[in-house]
C-alpha cells in the first residue's frame, strides 16, 4: 500500500496483519481517486470503517481540509495513527462503533464506506447517513462492496450517481443534490 499522489506521494503505508482488516487494493484505490480527483481539495472527509486509514490519508495528501478516521478496533486505530505519522499528516482518529458515531459526527463533504464485506453494515451506514443527514449539499459517498452486492437507491436529495466494477469489487457513488 502506498499513497498515490499529493504531499505524501509514494509513502508506503503500514499494512494490517491477518485478514481482520481488508485494505482496498491499489487498482481499486486508483480507480476510486480518478472518480473523485476534483472533489477532494479543501473538503471535510470521513473515513468510516477506516481500517488502515489509507483512503482518508490519500485525501489529506491531496489537500483535504480535514479527515476523520473512525474504527472500533484498537489495532486499526493504532495502525491509522502510525500511518498518519509516517506520512507526516494530521487527522482526527476516533475509536468508536462506526454507526453510532454518525449520529454525532457533524457534516462531511466526502464519506468513504468500506466496511467488512460479509455484513449489512454498508446498507445500515447509508440509511443512518441519509436519516441523520450528515452529508453537505453536493457531497459524495464512496462505497466499496463485493461485485454481487446490490446497493439500495436512496431518497431525494440523495441519489446513486455511478457504479463501476473492477474485478470482484464494485465502487458505488452516491451524491446529495443541492
Amino acid at each position: 500500500m502506498r499513497v498515490i499522489t499529493g504531499v505524501a506521494r509514494g509513502r508506503r503505508l503500514l499494512e494490517p496483519e491477518g485478514m481482520a482488516i481488508r485494505p482496498t487494493t491499489d487498482m481499486v484505490k486508483e480507480a476510486m481517486f480518478n472518480i473523485l480527483q476534483f472533489d477532494i481539495e479543501g473538503r471535510r472527509v470521513l473515513d468510516l470503517f477506516a481500517g488502515s486509514g489509507q483512503l482518508g490519508i490519500e485525501c489529506l495528501s491531496r489537500g483535504a481540509a480535514e479527515a476523520v478516521f473512525c474504527d472500533e478496533s484498537p489495532r486499526a486505530v493504532k495502525l491509522i495513527r502510525a500511518n498518519l505519522e509516517r506520512c507526516r499528516l494530521a487527522g482526527r482518529v476516533e475509536q468508536t462503533e462506526s454507526l453510532g458515531y454518525l449520529g454525532r459526527a457533524g457534516k462531511f463533504d466526502l464519506i468513504f464506506l468500506d466496511p467488512p464485506y460479509d455484513t449489512n453494515l454498508l446498507e445500515k451506514a447509508l440509511e443512518v447517513i441519509q436519516n441523520v443527514d450528515i452529508l453537505t449539499d453536493g457531497g459524495i459517498i464512496m462505497c466499496e462492496s463485493r461485485r454481487e452486492k446490490l446497493l439500495p437507491e436512496l431518497s431525494a436529495p440523495y441519489r446513486k450517481a455511478l457504479t463501476r466494477c473492477y474485478g470482484k469489487v464494485c465502487l458505488t457513488v452516491y451524491k446529495k443534490d443541492s
